[in-house]
């Protein structure tokens, strides 16, 4: 079955960087769009950043344009989310998703989902 396993997350000083990774097993990896999504407490879901499946496509929420970068490796079949100059805005738990035509990118309609790791940013 499908499985997306983050990992990465941690504590950082505003400023700092993180890597993420998503190790996806079960399906077809290079055939299926990625996402990382991202909620805080008391907060809805948000889509942080898309990748095509061939990592030809990207799209960023405009909130981490220039700071994070999204790629992808699929021989390794790994989801990756670069994080430069995190904020405390940042702070959230993170996740990966997956699906083969999620329709709108950022939006949450994928099908499969990671549990997801923390990252929380302090100032």
């Amino acid at each position: 079955q499908v499985q997306l396993v983050e990992s990465g997350g941690g504590s950082v000083q505003a400023g700092g960087s993180l890597r993420l990774s998503c190790a996806a097993s079960g399906y077809t990896y290079s055939s299926y769009w990625m996402g990382w999504f991202r909620q805080a407490p008391g907060k809805e879901r948000e889509g942080v950043a898309a990748i095509s499946p061939s990592g030809s496509i990207t799209d960023y929420t405009g909130s981490v344009k220039g700071r994070f970068t999204i790629s992808r490796d699929n021989a390794k079949n790994t989801l990756y989310l670069q994080m430069n100059s995190l904020k405390p805005e940042d702070t959230a738990m993170y996740y990966c998703a997956a699906d083969p035509a999620p329709g709108r990118i950022l939006g949450t309609k994928y099908n499969y989902w990671g549990q997801g790791t923390q990252v929380t940013v302090s100032s």
